[in-house]
């Protein structure tokens, strides 16, 4: 495409309307709020203070809190995955180092100073009605990642992909739980990737001997 053409283009797109804007600002709001000081801590009123909106634009676009809090969650889901799918692009075609990949970039990112863990693990732990529907946001987004995994493990070879994807799932929840009670970058995190090496080569065995990043 042309400058010129790349300028027209750029010239018909629409606006966004002010509904859109405060949909976004108040979302992008919550998400910080939530995620940084829990769902149950955070009332609407500070979530409308930070995204510089009224109230009534709040229940504008959304109905309730909860109505606010899945959609908080909708879009951890697709950033989950979106990070998720670009460690395993890091190596086309080896599920095996695909795998090892992903561990070894949870690791980095669960030692940032400002990780608070896994979003649907601090919300299945605030809430307890397991018919909420927080909480059925939190199965679809577990629901998914184990089917993922398990796919990986079918590419990579494994002998039983199930048990794989289990074991590494399991893992993976370890790190979420280590960053927050042992701290950011701690022992049990940084050994994450070797464990997840070994799992694998344990599992897939005619896969190629993986060495974690140190």
């Amino acid at each position: 495409m042309s400058q010129h053409e790349s300028s027209s283009a750029a010239g018909t797109r629409r606006p966004p309307t002010a509904a859109s804007q405060a949909h976004e600002h108040l979302l992008s709001a919550a998400a910080e709020l939530f995620y940084r000081e829990g769902v149950r801590a955070v009332g609407v009123e500070a979530v409308v203070e930070r995204a510089g909106v009224n109230k009534m634009s709040l229940y504008r676009q959304f109905s309730s809190k909860d109505d606010l809090v899945v959609a908080y969650l909708k879009r951890s889901h697709d950033r989950f995955f979106q990070r998720f799918e670009r460690s395993i692009e890091k190596h086309p075609g080896d599920a095996a180092k695909q795998l090892l990949q992903y561990f070894e970039d949870l690791a980095e990112r669960a030692s940032a100073k400002d990780y608070r863990g896994c979003p649907f693990v601090n919300v299945a732990a605030e809430f307890p009605d397991v018919n909420h529907p927080a909480r059925q946001c939190v199965t679809d987004n577990k629901t998914k990642l184990t089917a993922r995994l398990t796919e990986l493990a079918t590419q990579a070879g494994a002998t039983d992909p199930s048990a794989l994807a289990n074991a590494l799932a399991l893992l993976i929840e370890g790190i979420y739980a280590a960053s927050q009670t042992y701290g950011p970058g701690c022992g049990p995190i940084l050994a994450a990737p070797k464990v997840a090496a070994q799992l694998i080569a344990a599992a897939c065995p005619q896969a190629p001997a993986q060495q974690s990043a140190p």
